[in-house]
């Protein structure tokens, strides 16, 4: 028996152990998470003031996200929305995010095939005639060197170290994916928000100016009455004030609009100066859709932040895997091949110049200080901390659901209650102004009656705003759009 083949016994028992006692990232286990039967606030027991349910709809796992601001009907919007996609700045560092997470990808997955290279070189020198044992001023011809050579390397995923770094790659990759869907989401939902916030806030300032033309016509009737003897300076006085104050809420509203009107240009990604919004009063909510729910075990499917928290449990599971390889044998393949020649380039390439050798090195580490435990116990750490931050966004999931489907239930009780507080208002102003005018009443009855009036009507175009957000902000929360109309899959109030 020769010594190689003695070697070959020692060692072959050696490797056999280590490969099956080494292991490359473990087994991934999805956490455990509760997840509710029902949402809570579909539930037939959750009752709004006005007497109302909300109904469970279908499950909606298979229903595409798709362009759920459709849904509004509003053509503005699907402009505004569309704007904001090609040039919101935020999507576009998100997008750039996701491009350099592919490329890391790619150069983790050019690991996994073996890297070939190729050199030349050339020089020419002359030596000193002493270095060459030479008497002094000896003539030395200079001489040339020309190489080429063609190398190749490759390591052997003995332990899974390049397996678990392309899959941690990967994992990353989409992770990063879903966060930018999660981001492009969040842009869509924010321009739509601030979209409606701008109209309910049009819609206010109409409402506001109708007050000021009250109160103008006011102070014109009191100026008149005054002026005949028929009232005090009190109540001219007193329509004055009233006057004053309602162009004052009517100017301090419009710095509220113009801030929304600035957030908005930002969303689509331009100047402030640059961006004018056209006046568009939010008039009705009625047509405001119906958003499916589905069942809450669609949300973790659904929502891109979740996806995102659970590829980023994988990329951390798989780096276990690389740091846990550190603590085995590497086994590294190189061949290399050149040729060389004295004089000329085409000597070089000649059969007789050729030289080549090929090898293998394996290393491991011996003594490291405990570089490699710390390595694997921060890896281990790691996947702890990513799962409590995937249990983390499930739960924040659940109670943004919660939270909107609670805020349109008790909003549109609001709103049943409001219009009819409406129609009385108005009734009630109707006949202030008829008593007043028959002399019949105070001014102080009439100013108190159209007080009411104003403040019903702010209330319910302010309310009509709140369910316009509210809708999409659930809509968000459930990680996007649905299924067309008509197809049964709908969340309905009865």
């Amino acid at each position: 028996m020769n010594t190689l083949q003695m070697i070959a016994r020692g060692v072959a028992p050696v490797m056999a152990a280590l490969l099956m006692t080494a292991c490359a990232a473990p087994s991934f286990q999805q956490p455990s998470m509760e997840v509710p039967a029902a949402y809570k606030e579909t539930q037939g027991v959750r009752t709004a003031a006005d007497g109302s349910t909300w109904q469970p709809a279908q499950a909606a796992e298979a229903q595409p996200r798709g362009d759920w601001w459709l849904a509004f009907n509003d053509p503005a919007l699907n402009v505004l929305i569309n704007d904001a996609t090609r040039a919101n700045a935020n999507l576009a560092v998100a997008a750039a995010r996701v491009k350099q997470a592919r490329a890391i990808a790619g150069v983790a997955e050019a690991d996994r095939i073996p890297q070939v290279g190729v050199s030349a070189s050339g020089q020419r020198q002359r030596a000193s005639d002493l270095s060459l044992g030479l008497p002094a001023g000896t003539p030395v011809a200079p001489t040339k060197a020309f190489n080429a050579s063609l190398t190749a390397s490759y390591e052997v995923d003995l332990f899974g170290r390049v397996s678990s770094n392309v899959s941690a790659a990967r994992s990353d990759a989409a992770s990063i994916e879903a966060t930018y869907q999660s981001v492009l989401l969040a842009v869509q939902a924010d321009v739509a928000q601030t979209y409606f916030r701008l109209r309910a806030t049009d819609a206010e300032l109409e409402t506001l100016h109708r007050t000021v033309q009250t109160r103008e016509e006011n102070v014109k009737v009191n100026q008149r009455r005054f002026d005949l003897g028929d009232i005090g300076e009190f109540d001219l006085s007193r329509a004055k004030t009233e006057l004053a104050s309602a162009r004052a809420e009517a100017i301090g509203l419009q710095r509220q609009r113009a801030t929304t009107e600035h957030a908005l240009a930002v969303l689509l990604g331009r100047p402030a100066a640059s961006y004018t919004a056209g006046n568009s009063p939010l008039l009705d909510s009625a047509l405001l859709p119906e958003v499916p729910v589905g069942m809450p075990s669609t949300l973790l499917e659904r929502r891109p932040d979740i996806a995102a928290a659970q590829r980023g449990m994988e990329a951390a599971n798989a780096r276990i895997g690389v740091a846990r390889s550190a603590m085995f044998p590497a086994l590294s393949l190189n061949a290399a091949a050149a040729g060389a020649s004295g004089s000329t380039v085409a000597e070089v390439f000649k059969w007789s110049s050729r030289s080549w050798v090929l090898g293998a090195m394996m290393s491991m580490p011996l003594i490291d200080g405990g570089r490699n435990s710390a390595n694997i116990r921060r890896a281990e750490a790691a996947l702890e901390e990513s799962v409590g931050s995937y249990r983390q966004s499930v739960l924040q999931a659940f109670a943004e659901v919660e939270d909107n489907l609670a805020g349109l239930r008790i909003l549109q009780a609001q709103a049943l209650q409001l219009d009819e507080a409406l129609v009385s208002a108005r009734r009630s102003a109707d006949l202030a102004q008829k008593l007043y005018a028959a002399g019949r009443s105070s001014y102080l009855d009439l100013l108190d009656a159209q007080r009411n009036l104003a403040a019903v009507e702010r209330s319910a175009v302010q309310l009509r705003g709140s369910r316009a957000i509210t809708t999409v902000a659930l809509i968000r929360a459930l990680g996007g759009g649905w299924a067309p109309a008509g197809t049964g899959q709908q969340l309905a109030q009865h």
